[in-house]
């Protein structure tokens, strides 16, 4: 009986797991970093215990720290979640000798899919169906290149142990194999400490297509129907839904049969999702899909899976880890409706992706309801760090059809407010809403293909961005003004007046914004009811109040509210799910960056310098990389904004770099 359960894990998924917990009468008990101290993972706890500084190798890496806080809060089972240690077979071993049980699949079947190429021997053994190409333990790099050739480009390589994209490269030509090779083992010697390979077909538009697997301890397995996860960016996924669009029944019959079988291959145990990839060239069928591999662990998108069938999953893992059969039959696990899931992360998609930290200055996500869950770790206040992921929340819409659940999830994608570190609502909500999504016409490729009309340029901000952005300014102006009043002798005295006062005349005033580079002046007339605002499209009646981070305005008679956050001269707007930074114009810091020089290449976000590709003295043309910064998980490549030359090169391989920090910078050339 487990009576209280460590999680071994952050963020969302742990407070997810406590909401189980809970439910079950189960004491939760949180692990913190040095990061993570104030957490919304460590509030929900009944007790939470430090285990390490900040970076993750000293503290959720750390199996000795885990089970040392699991002995100290008297846990009598750990939920590794997803991530970290969740599909670490030593770890699985030490908590079982330790005493503590560990809600997860034995050592073994871990091992067993633990690596890729073995997983496919395996699979090939029980009858699953494997994409063509190799997988054997030859890695000498002229070896495997003969083998993409016999397998035919283009081809994926993949990390033996990889997962999330990380140590994966597409490959079109023979001549792109030995840089990409390179760069897949660097990075997968990073994330998995294991630089091995392997290499598969590449199809022509793939379909990324998981079966939920469920196994007890008593000889049962059982599966919870499909997800689709084909909407990636860098083969990490950004939409999951169930069921699969246009999946014929056959076919799921059969998907959902071989996954059960890859299950029993391994003798497995509890929560498991069965990967494949199928050939969607002409249409999904039962006789082209093939094995990718076997996540050991509950997976980021289980609530696709839980909203479709009603189900508990993590309630399932629970009572399968304290010795219980599975709750039904296969016959009785039913379907009903589709649901969608998208990962909001604080990421800049116009900045080529790049993760964004920082403080959540402003975060609103809509209500949880019967229709629509939402999943998070985080609250307004809260840092995203540099150590960790930068998913912040998930948003799960559930509709009786596949156009019911797609509407309900882009209206909620629309309601998303984040300000302080980017965010991607807007990005997820284009694809939600573009005509291909919508006919479900999906393969891994999507964004690649839409990319353009998905992330257009920076979004121009329009009269009504401007108009709330002045408002703002104007409201916040007048509450610090009101508080110093209040706080003064004369509370009527007019020099606390903000609204351009004058003798039997109309206050005016101009307020300047810099947007995109483009000062705007704009300008303001103080009226009895409000103020007319002078915007590049014309003259406009307006007036507006903050409410608790919300501006509530007037224009021209149109009711229109939006989110707000005033960061010193920064102001944020968020509407319709989309942030628009405004910045008030300040002359003298523009005249600042000007004297300046241009075209040092400043690191976009913090990170681990991982290679230095350029010395004093080189020249490079524009694009030419310069440098390969890791964060967050991924590589990112440095590359020069303009044709020159190398002055000076700041750090070396192997430094931490804040964000902001000039890593190469340039000569300047001499005036004449």
């Amino acid at each position: 009986m487990i009576k209280s359960l460590l999680i071994a894990n952050r963020g969302e998924i742990a407070c997810r797991v406590m909401r189980t917990a809970h439910a079950m009468g189960i004491r939760a008990i949180a692990v913190y970093s040095d990061a993570d101290a104030n957490a919304m993972h460590v509030a929900m706890a009944d007790q939470a215990v430090r285990i390490g500084p900040a970076p993750a190798a000293e503290s959720y890496l750390n199996i000795t720290a885990i089970l040392d806080a699991a002995k100290r809060a008297g846990a009598s089972a750990i939920h590794p979640g997803y991530g970290f240690l969740s599909e670490n077979p030593l770890f699985a071993e030490a908590c079982a000798g330790a005493g503590v049980i560990f809600v997860g699949p034995p050592a073994s079947a871990m091992r067993a899919m633990g690596a890729k190429d073995a997983a496919k021997r395996l699979m090939e053994k029980a009858k699953v169906p494997v994409t063509p190409g190799y997988h054997g333990d030859n890695q000498d790099p002229e070896f495997l290149l003969e083998q993409a050739k016999k397998t035919g480009f283009p081809v994926l390589i993949k990390a033996v142990a990889g997962g999330g994209g990380r140590g994966m490269r597409r490959v079109e030509s023979p001549d792109e194999f030995p840089g990409a090779l390179e760069s897949a083992r660097r990075e997968a010697k990073s994330a998995f400490s294991d630089d091995r390979v392997l290499i598969e077909r590449y199809l022509a538009k793939p379909r990324h297509i998981e079966i939920q697997v469920f196994a007890d301890s008593h000889g049962n397995a059982v599966h919870l129907f499909e997800r689709d996860c084909s909407i990636q960016r860098r083969h990490q996924k950004v939409i999951e839904e169930a069921p699969a669009p246009g999946m014929p029944e056959g076919m799921r019959e059969i998907m959902g049969a071989a996954a059960v079988q890859a299950a029993k291959a391994i003798g497995y145990l509890g929560a498991g999702t069965v990967e494949f990839i199928a050939d969607a060239s002409k249409g999904l069928s039962a006789d082209n899909f093939y094995f990718i591999e076997m996540n050991t662990r509950l997976q980021v998108e289980h609530p696709v899976t839980e909203m479709i069938t009603g189900l508990d999953l993590v309630e399932w893992q629970l009572r399968v880890a304290m010795g219980e059969t599975l709750p039904l039959l296969q016959s009785q696990i039913q379907m009903q409706g589709h649901a969608m899931e998208v990962r909001l992360y604080t990421e800049n998609p116009r900045n080529g992706f790049l993760p964004s930290t920082g403080i959540l200055r402003h975060m609103r996500l809509p209500e949880s309801g019967s229709a629509l869950r939402i999943d998070s770790g985080f609250r307004e206040g809260d840092e995203v760090s540099i150590h960790y992921d930068p998913m912040i929340a998930k948003l799960i819409a559930h509709g009786r059809d596949r156009d019911q659940a797609r509407n309900r999830l882009s209206h909620a994608l629309a309601q998303v407010e984040i300000a302080g570190p980017a965010a991607n609502a807007g990005f997820l909500r284009a694809i939600v809403e573009h005509p291909a999504f919508a006919r479900g016409d999906v393969d891994t490729g999507f964004i690649e293909r839409h990319l353009v009309e998905l992330v257009p340029a920076e979004p121009h901000a329009d009269d009504r961005i401007l108009a709330l952005a002045a408002l703002a300014v104007l409201a916040g102006r007048a509450d610090a003004a009101r508080q110093a009043a209040a706080r003064s002798g004369d509370p009527v005295s007019p020099w606390f007046r903000t609204d351009g006062w004058r003798v039997n005349a109309i206050g005016r005033e101009e307020l300047r914004f810099s947007v995109n580079g483009k000062v705007i002046a704009i300008g303001v007339a103080h009226m009895p009811d409000g103020v007319r605002l002078q915007l590049p499209g014309g003259e406009i009646a307006a007036s507006g109040k903050i409410d608790h981070g919300r501006i509530v305005a007037g224009l021209d008679g149109l009711k229109i509210s939006a989110g707000v956050n005033i960061d010193g001269m920064r102001v944020t707007v968020i509407l319709d799910g989309e942030a628009h930074i405004v910045e008030r114009h300040d002359p003298v810091h523009d005249a600042e960056l000007e004297e300046g020089g241009g075209g040092d290449v400043i690191a976009p976000m913090p990170g681990k310098l991982v290679s230095v590709l350029v010395k004093p003295g080189d020249k490079v043309r524009k694009g030419d990389p310069l440098g390969v910064l890791e964060a967050m998980k991924m590589e990112n490549t440095l590359t020069a904004s303009a044709d020159g030359v190398v002055d000076k090169v700041n750090y070396a391989a192997g430094d931490q770099v804040d964000e902001g920090a000039v890593v190469v910078s340039f000569e300047r050339p001499e005036a004449a």
